[in-house]
Parts: C-alpha cells; sequence; structure tokens
C-alpha cells in the first residue's frame, strides 16, 4: 500500500513540473538598466558629492563592475547591448546615428529579446533605442519587445519631447503627443511600473530600461537642482541634480518589483553607455578624456550586478567585461546559450560568483570613416590608440569645469601605448620606449581590422522630414 502511495505522489509531482510556465517560474526576471552618459565620477560609490542612495545600495549590495568597458557614444554601445557584436562588425562604428540619415542595425542580426522571447520571457522596453528607425522593422516593436514606450533618436527636449524639429514619442507604435510640459523620466518609470504591476508573477520579465539621463539638454526638475546649492557652475549643478533623479526614478521601478513579489528572483544589471560628455558637464575624474574619445573616461563605464542569486557580494570585482558580453550574459542567466560566433562572452559566473573573466581582449573601435584611421584595442593589461583618439579633454576634476579648462591641448591624432594596470589614467605613453610591444599590438590590431565591415554612414535623405510625417519622427521612408 505504501509503495503505491509513492508511487502516486511521484506521478502527482510529474504532473506538476510538467505544467505549462512552470518551468518558467524558476527562471530570473532580469532588469536591465542603461543610464545615458553617466559619468565616472557623477555616481555616489566614486564620488561622495554625488547623491544616488538607491544606486550606492544597490551597487554596494551587489557586485561593483570595475572593469566594465562600453563603446564610446550611444549607438555603438547599444549595438553591443543588442546584438552581442562588436559594433565594426555591424557597421555602426562610425559615431551615432543621426534622425535624416536611413541608419539601422541590419535585420540579420538577432536581438537579445528575440532570443529571450524563445525562452518563454515577456520582453518590454521603457526609453531611448538609437539604433534604427526609418522603416518599422528596424523599431522595437519589430525586433523582440513586446511593448515599447520611448523614443527613436539619440535625445530630445526632457519636456516638449522634441527634437531636431519633430516629436518623437512612441507607445508601441503610436505618436505620443499628450506629454508636452512633463519631465521624460517621471513617466518612463510610471511606465515601468505599470508594466510591473500588471505582469503575471510566473512568466519571467524582461526589463530593458535605457533612461534618457543624463544626457544633455541639461534639464532637471528644480527640486534636484537644489540638492547641489553649493555647486557654483550652474550646468554642473543641474547634470547633477538629473543624476538624481535618475536614481530617484530607478527607486520606483526597483520598489514597485518588490511590491509585485518579483525582487528575490530579479537580476540587475545596470551600466553606462559610455563616459560623461565633458562638454555637457559630464565628469570622468580621474579618467582621461570622456565621451566621443576612446580615452578611458570615454569607455571605461560605471556598472554593478545585483540580486538574491549572487553567491559573492558587497565587493569591487576587476574582471575585464564588455558592452558585448551583456547579451551572452543575459542569456545565460535565463538558460540559453549564445551563438558561438558572437564577439560576446558570457560573464555569468564572474558576476555571480567572481570566478576570471573568459575575455582576455576586446576592441575600443575601429573606424575607416574619420579623417585619419582609428583603432584601438586593449589586450591584457595593453591598450593601444592608432589614429584619432577624439576630443582632447584631458583630465578634468568637477570643481575646476569651465569652458577654459576643456580642452587640454593634448594631440587628438597620435599612436598611444599604455600598460593599463600600472597606468590606469593613461598619463604614460610607452609607444617609443616599447618598440616589440607597439609592433605586436599593432599586429592585433590589424587581425582586427581584417573583419571590418563598413560603417552605415549614409547622406541625410529629406524625405526623414517631420513635416512629412504630421511633425512627428516616423519610420516609413526607407
Amino acid at each position: 500500500m505504501l509503495r503505491v502511495a509513492l508511487l502516486f505522489l511521484a506521478g502527482a509531482l510529474a504532473v506538476v513540473s510538467a505544467q505549462p510556465g512552470r518551468e518558467n517560474a524558476t527562471k530570473p526576471h532580469i532588469l536591465f538598466i542603461v543610464a545615458d552618459d553617466l559619468g565616472w565620477n557623477d555616481v555616489g560609490w566614486h564620488n561622495p558629492d554625488v547623491k544616488t542612495p538607491v544606486l550606492d545600495q544597490l551597487a554596494h549590495e551587489g557586485v561593483i563592475l570595475n572593469q566594465s568597458y562600453v563603446n564610446y557614444v550611444c549607438t555603438p554601445s547599444r549595438t553591443a547591448f543588442m546584438t552581442g557584436y562588436f559594433p565594426y562588425r555591424v557597421g555602426s562604428q562610425h559615431l551615432v546615428f543621426f534622425p535624416q540619415q536611413a541608419q539601422a542595425i541590419p535585420s540579420n542580426f538577432t536581438f537579445l529579446p528575440e532570443k529571450l522571447k524563445e525562452l518563454g520571457y515577456a520582453t518590454h522596453m521603457v526609453g531611448k533605442w538609437h539604433l534604427g528607425f526609418c522603416n518599422w522593422k528596424y523599431t522595437p516593436t519589430y525586433r523582440g519587445f513586446d511593448s515599447f514606450y520611448g523614443y527613436y533618436n539619440a535625445d530630445e527636449d526632457y519636456y516638449t519631447h522634441v527634437v531636431a524639429g519633430g516629436l518623437d514619442l512612441r507607445d508601441d507604435k503610436e505618436v505620443v503627443n499628450t506629454k508636452n510640459g512633463q519631465y521624460g523620466t517621471y513617466f518612463f518609470a510610471d511606465r515601468m511600473v505599470d508594466i510591473i504591476e500588471k505582469h503575471p508573477a510566473d512568466t519571467p520579465l524582461f526589463l530593458y530600461l535605457p533612461f534618457q539621463n543624463v544626457h544633455e539638454p541639461l534639464e532637471v526638475p528644480k527640486r534636484f537642482e537644489n540638492i547641489y546649492m553649493n555647486v557654483q557652475n550652474e550646468n554642473r549643478r543641474k547634470l547633477l541634480g538629473m543624476v538624481s533623479a535618475l536614481d530617484e526614478a530607478i527607486g520606483n521601478v526597483t520598489k514597485a518589483m518588490k511590491t509585485a513579489g518579483l525582487w528575490d528572483n530579479t537580476l540587475v544589471i545596470f551600466t553606462t553607455d559610455n563616459g560623461g560628455w565633458i562638454v555637457a558637464s559630464g565628469n570622468n575624474y580621474p579618467l582621461r578624456g570622456g565621451k566621443v574619445t576612446l580615452w578611458e573616461g570615454g569607455t571605461r563605464g560605471v556598472a554593478f550586478a545585483h540580486g538574491k542569486m549572487l553567491q559573492k557580494t558587497g565587493y569591487t570585482n576587476n574582471e575585464m567585461i564588455h558592452a558585448v558580453d551583456w547579451f551572452p550574459t543575459i542569456l545565460a542567466a535565463a538558460g540559453g546559450t549564445a551563438d558561438a560566433a558572437m564577439d560576446g562572452v558570457s560573464q555569468l559566473d564572474t558576476i555571480l560568483s567572481g570566478q576570471p573573466s573568459p575575455r582576455t581582449e576586446f576592441v575600443y573601435n575601429i573606424d575607416d570613416v574619420f579623417p585619419t584611421k582609428q583603432g584601438a584595442i586593449r589586450v591584457g593589461d595593453y591598450k593601444l590608440i592608432e589614429g584619432t583618439a577624439g576630443r582632447p579633454d584631458g583630465w578634468i576634476r568637477p570643481d575646476n569645469l569651465t569652458d577654459s579648462q576643456l580642452d587640454s591641448g593634448d594631440p587628438t591624432t597620435g599612436t598611444w601605448l599604455f600598460n593599463l594596470k600600472d597606468d590606469p589614467t593613461e598619463h604614460h605613453n610607452l609607444a617609443d620606449t616599447m618598440p616589440d610591444k607597439l609592433k605586436e599590438m599593432q599586429a592585433k590590431l590589424e587581425q582586427y581590422r581584417g573583419s571590418l565591415v563598413p560603417a552605415i554612414n549614409p547622406l541625410p535623405d529629406p524625405k526623414s522630414n517631420p513635416k512629412n510625417w504630421g511633425g512627428a519622427w516616423s519610420p516609413g521612408w526607407c
């Protein structure tokens, strides 16, 4: 009789485990947060003068990723996040996608949310796209997201939601023209909270939240700017206020996750898309340079991971990670496996338990569109830059942020070799004193250059004009 009862119980458990959605219930929810133009020195865990209590707590409770690299501007980093490939192999390596140009990531690249949907995830995006919109097939709605609420281009006014003469705000495919005068960061967070509150707990959830903050224009409600009344420079004061507004918005999202009972099974990944933009009051001190440069200040980004599934927490991880790695890492956390040809590698063991990174080298960028060829790589501790490095921003302390100090007088083109272990702030060019290492690195760069694809960089197309589309930036003209 006992044997019969045990067999009955085993059969019942088998039926329960086979019920639809049961296996999905154990998969982690994934919250992928991307800040825009957030500088190395513009977060509380690097600079106590910056008030980011929510981010600070998440970072300190999780693992701070101290060697997490991104690309030098927006579109290339977002390419890496969504495809797992270095931008120079995709065609998005040259600066950013502009609204008047027929630019987009080719359809043969499968985006991260498409792979996650195959694994049973609900996928939602709120915020900035910047990966092409001239045809509907290039928009988030057709690249794996169940819902999209945000804007297609690089930036826009935080209150009017207009950029370059056109409204840029969508709810899936519909133009949103009811938010004039409302601060975008507020209603982006509100939409994310609404998604969380309505989400069924038995379905794994992927939330991609690429915020507008702190990209210029420098606009923020006065209550956030007033936090920094001791800061004399008005633009810097506004920038810091935008950081604190971002922090509050993220706090509203994480609170919603807790209220909905999702938080204990949520993996949070937070990163900037590039370094702070010095001309827009971002700060990366003590790193050299900033956004639009290949210096560390433009490419070494603030990042952390958080979640109760992390086995080692409360420390700073110095393993090498690159933006292309987030695709296979997130996919691995969801129970999937990335294509072997992908440039990215899974860093899941690195962030969960502090295991050594499988990455030993990466490409900062390769671009032949600049007047001088641009190429930069890191191999082990060594970094090579050849050609155009970017603006001569130098090393700028936040309290010295004045227009007269935005140009260090350094050359913008040349050949530089650094040992980043010994010289993380790039003060000592070794190109002349280590000729053998220079030749070795140059040969490696040429190997990478062999897989360069032409940059997607057409001339502006007058058909893109918002006047042709009811005053909004719209797909359908390419």
